[in-house]
């Protein structure tokens, strides 16, 4: 037991240690949204068992798939640490799990799973009983099941149908559960929760909990005891599947090479073009980060079929290509160290190269998606052609501007560990560079869809000058950037610090997210986090649906005022949306202006004093 606790000791200490600049923000961030789910939770607990377990379904997928959105989850301890130790396998998988309860993600569960003594308070005093033994097992049973899945993934990502496999499940998973609203209406229409989703929930091991406290209120003991059994024995075989990854993590595997076509390129550009288009079809990351938007634009679009609404279906494509610019936008920091091959080679027109490749990847499917559903739609043809084009070309140029301006230090591609999803250490800059982009890109396409919306088939002339324009002008940015400051980037990808003077080398020139006070950081991150709600939902789908004259009213505020107040709720709720978006990124910006000009000023304030300690 010395080795466990030894490992708690060691995540306890990290973490106290670690609770600053940018983690400290993000994991605030995190603890209040957390909180304010669990209080739902526990306020659900009070509907009856019907409702709570299916949401604790949806805190278990949460569970499983949301360290695999984040880049493999809470790694504070890997197993790689521990390899010298000739430790076995299972007490290695005991005291990681162990180490794995120390964090805020469990203890917001914990408070969460506390919706269970509500219900077996309510049910009398033998319920509330069985309620504190259950909410412990109910919370090993979620760390375990995510431990195991983000283990699965890492060895289905080893193999390119693995890496497909899993991108096209967590794209399905995470757009439905992004589009959890069309799930709202349709309870809405069905007068509460279908008794197939509650009898459903039960049957998962995040019901098994609800079922021993209700079965213990009723004091049905067999049921009650088969249900806290049956956690208990999942935990116990949980665990002894996770002890067989780990032993299997350490190994590695490359992908197959034989019959590969060698690279005849005769330019410098077409040599950077050539070994893009290879890299996006052999690094089994990049694919799973392709299936995973071309999946997740799919299913988002194809959501509202549930309660036959086929508006958003011609859609797929644009959400499609947002989201794999998203998932792309640190290019260069999955890369690695590879930079220093480009600044040894003089003329090299990397940027130009990456961009071609990205649109190679990603605007063929693009196309098919979009055009094929229109057809199967009827349109909109003049909104989509416009957005279309505009999207490509922003994608295009943020994923090189984005990639070299915010570049996040990430880990070589032949030195990942055993977990392929931890491709960088600063898992808070990634998810905040994924939701930048994310708001990026759609604004490339407003100039065109505001044309489109008022003059038809002009906007598709707009969208294509503007996604050539977005294309070009921000691709040469980043190839100014790129050539002015490459030694300054490969420097921070090889040490992955980044450097603590501007490009002047004046001190405290670097301002980023992780330099601003914690309050700034904490407001910019629900800026971020919730300046999508009043955007789109509340926003421009509330305006689709008024405009078309659809009967769907669900969960959209400016659909239930009177008939002369919708439309100026509408359009407030998207400017309110893009003022919280504004202002995340206005804060960092007057910081670091700020930051610029203190830096600016200390030379002559340093010159200032020498000379007055000259004349003195």
């Amino acid at each position: 037991m010395a080795v466990e606790l030894t490992m708690v000791q060691m995540k306890v200490a990290v973490l106290r240690h670690s609770m600053t600049g940018q983690r400290a923000g993000f994991v605030l961030m995190g603890a209040l949204l957390g909180l304010t789910l669990a209080a739902g939770t526990i306020i659900a607990s009070l509907s009856g068992a019907d409702l709570l377990v299916a949401v604790y379904a949806v805190w278990m997928l949460g569970w499983v798939l949301g360290p695999v959105f984040a880049g493999g989850g809470d790694e504070t301890l890997r197993p790689e640490y521990f390899t010298l130790l000739g430790l076995r396998p299972r007490r290695l998988a005991t005291g990681l799990l162990m180490a794995a309860f120390v964090g805020v993600a469990p203890a917001i569960s914990l408070i969460a799973l506390a919706g269970l003594a509500v219900l077996g308070v309510r049910l009398g005093v033998v319920a509330a009983l069985v309620s504190l033994p259950a909410m412990l097992l109910q919370l090993a049973v979620f760390v375990l099941l995510s431990r195991v899945a983000v283990a699965v993934l890492g060895l289905a990502l080893r193999s390119r149908v693995g890496a497909i496999g899993a991108g096209l499940a967590n794209g399905v998973i995470l757009a439905f559960l992004g589009q959890i609203w069309v799930v709202f209406v349709v309870l809405g229409e069905t007068d509460g929760i279908p008794q197939v989703v509650t009898d459903v929930a039960r049957r998962l091991p995040s019901g098994w909990g609800t079922v021993a406290v209700e079965a213990a209120g009723s004091a049905d003991w067999p049921r009650a005891l088969a249900a806290l059994g049956g956690m208990a024995l999942l935990i116990v075989l949980l665990l002894a599947a996770w002890a067989v990854l780990l032993t299997r993590r350490a190994g590695a595997s490359r992908a197959a090479t034989r019959g590969r076509r060698p690279i005849r390129a005769t330019t410098a550009a077409g040599a950077v073009l050539a070994k893009e288009a290879r890299t996006w079809s052999r690094d089994l990351v990049r694919t799973h980060q392709l299936t995973f938007a071309l999946a997740y634009g799919v299913a988002f679009a194809a959501a509202p079929l549930l309660m036959g609404w086929t508006g958003m279906l011609p859609w797929a494509g644009p959400v499609f290509v947002v989201m794999a610019a998203a998932m792309s936008a640190n290019l260069y920091g999955t890369d690695g160290t590879a930079l220093w091959l480009m600044l040894m080679t003089p003329g090299a027109n990397d940027v130009r190269g990456r961009q071609h490749a990205w649109l190679l990847a990603v605007a063929p499917l693009a196309v098919v998606l979009t055009v094929g559903l229109a057809l199967v739609t009827g349109g909109p043809w003049p909104m989509l052609l416009a957005v279309l084009p505009a999207l490509l070309g922003g994608g295009a140029g943020l994923v090189a501007l984005i990639s070299v301006y915010g570049l996040i230090p990430g880990t070589d591609p032949h030195r990942r560990g055993g977990n392929p999803l931890r491709s960088t250490d600063d898992d808070g800059a990634v998810t905040g560079m994924v939701y930048a982009v994310l708001v990026l890109a759609i604004l490339t396409a407003a100039p065109a869809a505001i044309t489109a919306a008022l003059y038809g088939w002009a906007g598709v002339a707009v969208g294509v000058l503007t996604g050539v324009l977005w294309y070009r002008g921000l691709g040469l940015l980043a190839e100014r950037r790129l050539l002015a400051h490459g030694p300054e980037l490969l420097n921070m990808m090889r040490t992955g610090r980044r450097p603590s003077s501007g490009p002047a080398g004046t001190p405290g020139a670097r301002t980023g997210f992780e330099d601003l006070p914690r309050h700034e950081q904490i407001i910019v991150g629900l800026c971020f986090t919730f300046g999508a709600i009043p955007l789109f939902p509340q926003g421009l789908v509330a305006g689709y649906l008024k405009a078309t004259g659809s009967p769907t009213r669900a969960w959209f505020l400016a659909l239930y005022l009177p008939p002369w107040l919708q439309w100026p709720t509408i359009v407030f709720m998207v400017l309110l949306g893009v003022a919280v978006y504004v202002t995340g990124v206005v804060i960092p910006y007057r910081r670091r202006r700020l930051s610029r000009a203190q830096a600016g000023e200390e030379p002559a304030v340093t010159e200032a004093t020498e000379v007055t300690s000259g004349l003195r």
